[in-house]
């Protein structure tokens, strides 16, 4: 039987078919060998980097606090945050490989020098210098100074917390300016304010910190002042609204700290000082005073709310040059959140006794509150 003409050219074609087929096959085939094993080397390289030191030269000293409860990703994040570690998810997988089973909440102090080794070794207190030797109580309310004499009741255990030590950090602008880049939103305002006795007054928040048989002042200071970072972060985009500085929000909340005793009166006493910034009118708080004299008094003389000091603010209008105690989160609140002020109160005047506040709108309303409460105030 005789071959048709057409036979071997289709043969032809479809062995050619065959033959590119084959080749698109192993093509793409090596194509995606190729991306795998440039991913694979990529992601090794990742893995590579991240379990390194991001500095193996750094010095620094940087605060981490871990809350109670942490579980291994929140701690990751939170070390990724503070610029610790490189990458949150690669440690989460490090401890998960290297079946470490708790970790201690505190206070810690890293490097960027630290590896995964260090930082894990420190979080599971590993190291007996590490351990904590006491804890400290920041109250609201006390100032930089008496924050500074309430670290050093732990300096028989740590030389490094006398107050001597603890005052020095607390002065030093290079110190300071250290911390500005670490908070910039924090403590910007804070840098451009002028007169100021301490620049962190207002800025060692009130809490109780743990401390190590190694803690420096240094280190400790950056713990309080990343914990007020923390608590503060909520606000800076009210603050910014509001047209205000976190300087002057935390120095209004320093004085309402002192001068009320619970969340609606200082609310309303923030109201009365917002309502006397507004027309220029000095705030005339005994607080500034008290801090201008570096004293505490339960009456102060017409020669003490004379005195000459930036920070009394009897004789100078405005905020004056910043915070003169450490304020609670609930002053800092009442500040962003002042009540009555639509009544137009610009007076207030407490009953030392009983601390019931009384406000008025004019002078002689408040002559007569005051006059009210004459007995109970020793006057």
């Amino acid at each position: 039987m005789a071959k048709s003409p057409n036979e071997n050219p289709q043969r032809q074609r479809d062995q050619l078919t065959g033959q590119v087929s084959r080749r698109l096959v192993k093509w793409i085939i090596g194509i995606a060998i190729t991306v795998v094993v440039a991913i694979a080397l990529m992601v090794g390289l990742y893995v590579r980097r991240a379990l390194q030191p991001l500095d193996a030269e750094s010095k620094t000293k940087i605060a981490v606090t871990i809350p109670s409860g942490a579980s291994t990703g929140d701690i990751g994040t939170l070390l990724e945050k503070r610029g610790v570690i490189q990458s949150a998810l690669i440690f989460k997988f490090y401890v998960k490989f290297h079946n470490v089973p708790s970790f201690q909440a505190g206070a810690y102090t890293f490097t960027k020098a630290d590896t995964f080794d260090d930082i894990l070794l420190a979080l599971r207190g590993g190291a007996a210098s590490d351990r904590s030797i006491g804890s400290v109580l920041v109250r609201e309310g006390v100032t930089a100074e008496e924050v500074a004499t309430s670290i050093s009741k732990l300096a028989p255990k740590n030389a490094n917390l006398s107050k001597a030590k603890v005052m020095a950090v607390l002065k030093d602008d290079n110190f300071f300016n250290s911390l500005v880049k670490q908070y910039p939103k924090l403590l910007t305002s804070a840098q451009e304010a002028s007169d100021v006795r301490y620049r962190l007054e207002g800025y060692l928040f009130p809490a109780t910190y743990d401390v190590a048989a190694k803690t420096t002042a240094a280190s400790l200071i950056t713990t309080m002042v990343a914990k007020t970072d923390s608590v503060m972060s909520p606000y800076y985009a009210t603050i910014t609204k509001r047209g205000m500085t976190v300087q002057q929000v935390l120095t209004l909340a320093s004085l309402v700290e002192r001068e009320g005793v619970d969340e609606t009166n200082r609310q309303k006493i923030a109201g009365v000082f917002l309502n006397r910034i507004d027309i220029k009118m000095p705030l005339q708080s005994d607080i500034s005073v008290m801090y201008a004299l570096n004293t505490h008094k339960t009456h102060l003389t017409n020669q003490d709310t004379s005195v000459d000091s930036p920070y009394n603010l009897y004789v100078n209008a405005g905020y004056g040059p910043g915070p003169f105690d450490q304020p609670s989160e609930e002053s800092i609140r009442a500040v962003l959140s002042p009540k009555d002020r639509d009544a137009d109160y610009l007076y207030f005047v407490a009953n030392l006794k009983t601390g019931e506040i009384l406000y008025a709108r004019t002078l002689a309303q408040h002559n007569i509150n005051t006059q009210r409460f004459a007995a109970d105030n020793g006057n």
